[in-house]
């Protein structure tokens, strides 16, 4: 009668699933690919045994990484899209991320070519940036926990020994793996966080250039003595740039280490890099107002109230209507990372008075041949009809073909008191958009 009982459960949790294979195994959990029934994507969930995690101490570890996971939206994080829990299990489903492992990947490679080290290297630092800014610290990056879509774009998972970082306290937890852990959490000293993220980065960015790691000793208390002193060597292949960069987050001092916003602006760093990348990441809280109409259309028909989605969206409420969302919102845009919100986002900030930025925006936009109607109080919805020149060498605006975009533009007050502009595509050309982005940040004068 107990099976029975865990089985019926499992079946009434899992009811808007169906379960396929196994695809990962752990001491207390297993993971089996999906699909969502209602949307037919692909999902992963692991389903972890209640009692062994409890009689393991493992229970603050999984609650805290499904608080953390429930936090986060970032094309380069995994995307949890709910937690499940009954009296014997906790399932967390999950993206599917299809291509295993960067550790596999570095293993089958040795060393990478710097154009896709350096790729991958971008990815993971929008991702640990957009963790800091949420005030989540992972501590425990390895290339292990990054993980592979399938079009090998990074992904960072395993938020166990992850934690939430508060302004004037220090943490003191001594965790993650001791290749890739900073000096002051072997040496058991005070940290605020987001610096040891930084030599784990390091080490990784070493790993991908090298194919080795640069702190190595199958004795540990010696592989302790040469991290705590920052002894490691650098192949003679390496070009000058990123060696530079490597010496500047491996700093034994994380007071003189570099930070994640010098990392940004490093010259290695921005060599060939993405657009969408090259805009720091918004807050949560900012992407909860930001609904694509297409995708609320699509959830409502399956029969679920759209005033109720849209405050659960805003509230980051996880039920089925918002699983449903955000599973057809991630999975139509799965082929691009135009945009932090996959989207198509972009963001600017200006501490001018909201009337100013208005007025010069408005200017801007006449000034690219973009037509705009007001629907809110400083949010307007835009069209772009891209101009050419014709034959005789007029300029013509084109037909509002597939080559027109709409989107929609709000101003905001930030929680740094400054205002910020976002834009978000409704439809058309995603690379026209981006172009038309980059245009318009060109053409502001109050930013």
């Amino acid at each position: 009668m107990e099976g029975s009982s865990r089985g019926s459960s499992a079946v009434v949790a899992l009811q808007n699933y169906k379960l396929g294979k196994n695809i990962g195994m752990g001491s207390f959990s297993r993971v089996k690919l999906a699909e969502h029934l209602l949307t037919g994507h692909k999902v992963a969930i692991k389903i972890q045994c209640r009692h062994a995690v409890k009689s393991k101490g493992m229970e603050e570890k999984v609650i805290r990484e499904i608080k953390i996971l429930r936090l986060l939206r970032h094309p380069h994080i995994v995307r949890m899209y709910e937690a499940i829990e009954t009296h014997s299990n906790i399932y967390i489903v999950t993206e599917h991320v299809a291509s295993g492992e960067l550790f596999d990947y570095i293993v089958e490679r040795g060393r990478l070519q710097e154009d896709e080290a350096r790729r991958f290297f971008q990815q993971i630092i929008s991702g640990v940036e957009y963790c800091h800014r949420n005030m989540v610290v992972h501590r425990d990056l390895k290339p292990e926990n990054l993980l592979l879509d399938s079009k090998r774009n990074i992904k960072i998972s395993d938020f166990g020994l992850s934690n939430v970082m508060r302004d004037g306290y220090f943490l003191k937890t001594s965790c993650g793996s001791p290749n890739y852990a900073a000096p002051e959490i072997i040496s058991e000293k005070l940290y605020a966080g987001p610096e040891v993220d930084v030599w784990s980065c390091g080490v990784i960015l070493y790993a991908l250039l090298c194919g080795s790691l640069p702190f190595f000793d199958e004795n540990t208390p010696n592989l302790y003595k040469t991290i705590k002193r920052g002894e490691y060597t650098l192949p003679s292949h390496l070009s000058a740039l990123p060696e530079d960069l490597i010496r500047k987050m491996l700093v034994v001092d994380p007071m003189k280490r570099i930070t994640i916003g010098q990392i940004r602006e490093h010259e290695w760093f921005k060599i060939r890099l993405p657009r969408y990348l090259a805009v720091p990441p918004p807050h949560t809280s900012q992407q909860a107002k930001k609904i694509d109409e297409g995708i609320l259309l699509q959830v409502t028909k399956m029969g679920f109230n759209r005033d109720q989605l849209i405050e659960s969206l805003h509230n980051r409420i996880q039920n089925e209507a918002t699983v449903s969302y955000y599973l057809l919102f991630d999975n139509r845009f799965h082929d691009t990372t135009a945009g932090y919100l996959g989207g198509g986002f972009q963001e600017t900030m200006s501490r001018a008075h909201p009337r100013e930025i208005m007025t010069e925006v408005l200017k801007a936009l006449r000034d690219l041949n973009v037509s705009w109607k007001n629907i809110g109080n400083y949010n307007i919805k835009c069209l772009y009809l891209p101009r050419r020149a014709n034959d005789q060498g007029i300029v013509e605006t084109e037909g509002a073909g597939t080559t027109a975009v709409k989107f929609e533009m709000q101003l905001y007050k930030s929680l740094e008191e400054k205002y910020l502009l976002d834009l978000m595509r409704v439809s058309g050309p995603q690379l026209q958009f981006l172009d038309l982005c980059a245009d318009l940040l060109v053409q502001l004068r109050v930013v």
